[in-house]
């Protein structure tokens, strides 16, 4: 049984620990830890990390503090010899990203960054579903209400990190152009909308629209290949294929088979499997990570 420690009990570090108890034994929570205890937990919990480390010696860490704190705890756990997966970004800035693999690379541990929607079964069915296809054109929206809990990062850090990632990840090619339009609204220090578009491999273009200033949740890939459209829904995680285009404006729809899943599950498990074989599957690394950040913040 892998012991593990959460670092970090915000909104994103309470799934976190949602998820690992619905994993039942296949993980022991050794050790739980934030600056302030807000809440009742069943398992050991500290304010402070090095203590936390000393004391509970776990396997491995999952690290959910604010963006600008990821360099501190990792480089503390990659010290005492302790395997870290950091939620998206791997860091706030590249030269901080780089020190982690760095030492993550000299200590000979594993690591993983938490881009979680390359979990969403409705991403995995559509780059099954694009495989050997001519890919012309994508385009990714994700946009919706300001979130206060945001304070430490822009639309760009937070939100199009995902999809930049999802770029990569499901066409398996690199991003050569970029061109990146942004502006703030109504944050107090950061851009707040983006638009972002691309050149990629094999003369793919590539689209991102993301912003904190529409009063609803969206969340959709469309994708434009040879021989058919694609649409996908990451919120409802429906996947749609358009084809067969006619002369009388008619064409075909297939609703494509979708097993649906939580996300986040899908890549605790898979960071456990990564964890015992060494198998990493579809986790994404901190040098993918990276290469997102480039993109996101060398506008």
């Amino acid at each position: 049984m892998i012991k593990i420690a959460l670092i970090g009990l915000g909104s994103m570090g309470r799934n976190h620990y949602r998820i690992l108890h619905a994993l039942g034994e296949k993980v022991e929570i050794v050790a739980l830890c934030d600056v302030v205890k807000n809440g009742e937990f069943a398992e050991p919990f500290f304010t402070d990390v090095d203590e936390m480390l000393d004391t509970a010696k776990p396997d491995a860490a999952i690290i959910v503090v604010p963006t600008f704190l990821h360099k501190e705890v990792a480089l503390k756990c990659i010290e005492r010899g302790v395997h870290v997966f950091i939620e998206k970004p791997a860091a706030s800035t590249i030269e901080d990203a780089k020190l982690i693999a760095k030492a993550v690379q000299e200590a000979g541990l594993k690591s993983c960054v938490g881009h979680v929607e390359r979990f969403n079964p409705v991403v995995q069915a559509l780059k099954e579903e694009l495989e050997g296809k001519e890919i012309y054109t994508m385009s990714i929206t994700r946009v919706g209400p300001f979130p206060p809990r945001i304070a430490d990062v822009g639309v760009l850090t937070d939100l199009s990190v995902h999809d930049i990632d999802l770029m990569r990840f499901i066409t398996h090619r690199n991003i050569l152009e970029k061109n990146i339009f942004k502006s703030r609204k109504i944050h107090n220090h950061h851009e707040d909308n983006a638009v972002l578009s691309f050149e990629l491999e094999d003369a793919i273009v590539g689209e991102i629209l993301t912003n904190w200033l529409t009063p609803f949740k969206k969340r959709t890939i469309e994708v434009a290949c040879k021989d058919a459209y694609f649409e996908a829904d990451l919120i409802t995680q429906n996947l749609t294929e358009y084809s067969n285009f006619h002369v009388n404006n008619s064409y075909v729809v297939r609703g494509c088979h979708i097993k649906k899943d939580e996300p986040l599950l899908k890549e605790v498990e898979a960071f456990i499997t990564y964890l015992e074989t060494g198998e990493r599957g579809s986790l994404a690394t901190i040098e993918d990570s990276i290469i997102t950040l480039q993109v996101a913040t060398e506008a």
